[in-house]
């Protein structure tokens, strides 16, 4: 039967539903859906949609996030697509919904993760198992929130997302809001991912950088080097998908900031 929904940019759709061919155009949502229990459904990903690895192998590629295959797309036929305005490239994204029907998420907080869980639920015909990992995420989340105030975290940071030149996670972004989340206060005041330098850094008198593992592959000779320049300031390698990631990894991600908060206690 046919089925309408509106997705989070405000653009309504038609799908045959339950859809039996949907394309993922985003890792942390491709997750998702075979967190929910799809398998089959899921006819293609992109070549960073890489968790569960025993499923990447077996999908037929379509691309990057940024650079989708548009040809190969028409030719699979999906009866779904589901992509993210940050993620994917609007041209890419225009061009696809001329001929399918495509559905977008906007995520900035934790809590808009889990309006996005919910609503792929229903997308799906998966509104249970969606409800499920999001009763896990909110009382996860809320018990994070409740331990940063009762340890006091309370850190001045900035986290890194890449080199050459150096960019940062600023405000409006899903990162400040999980750092938030654990007590910190980040330090970078432009919105989304300006370009920072060594010097602005040392201005900010930041308690803690952190390095992540995506985009860029920070690794610790990065350390050495941001640790040169700033002695006295903590620098700190962590898992970029426990940040950024805002699918059903959400849930793994709990456990992550538990141990994560005892290394500020």
């Amino acid at each position: 039967m046919q089925k309408s929904f509106t997705d989070q940019l405000g653009n309504g759709i038609n799908i045959n539903f339950p859809p039996q061919r949907i394309i993922s155009v985003v890792p942390s949502q491709t997750e998702l859906l075979f967190e929910l229990g799809l398998d089959k459904e899921i006819i293609g990903l992109t070549k960073f949609c890489i968790h569960p690895i025993e499923k990447f192998a077996g999908r037929t590629k379509v691309g990057g996030t940024k650079k989708l295959n548009i040809d190969l797309i028409r030719a699979m036929k999906p009866d779904l697509i589901i992509g993210n305005k940050e993620e994917n490239a609007q041209s890419d994204i225009e061009e696809l919904a001329r001929d399918f029907p495509v559905w977008m998420s906007d995520i900035f907080t934790v809590e808009d993760a889990m309006k996005t869980i919910s609503q792929i639920g229903g997308l799906v015909d998966r509104e249970p198992e969606a409800a499920y990992l999001n009763h896990l995420i909110s009382a996860g989340f809320n018990d994070l929130k409740t331990l940063a105030l009762q340890h006091n975290i309370n850190k001045r940071v900035a986290y890194l997302i890449w080199r050459n030149p150096f960019m940062a996670a600023g405000y409006n972004t899903f990162i400040n809001d999980v750092l938030v989340t654990n007590g910190m206060t980040n330090v970078i005041r432009q919105d989304r991912y300006p370009e920072i330098t060594i010097e602005q850094l040392k201005v900010a008198n930041c308690d803690l950088i952190l390095l992540s593992s995506e985009p860029y592959p920070f690794k610790e000779k990065h350390i050495e080097e941001i640790q040169a320049a700033l002695p006295d300031t903590r620098i700190m390698m962590v898992d970029g998908e426990m940040f950024s990631w805002y699918g059903s990894r959400l849930v793994k991600a709990v456990q992550y900031f538990f141990e994560f908060q005892k290394e500020l206690y």
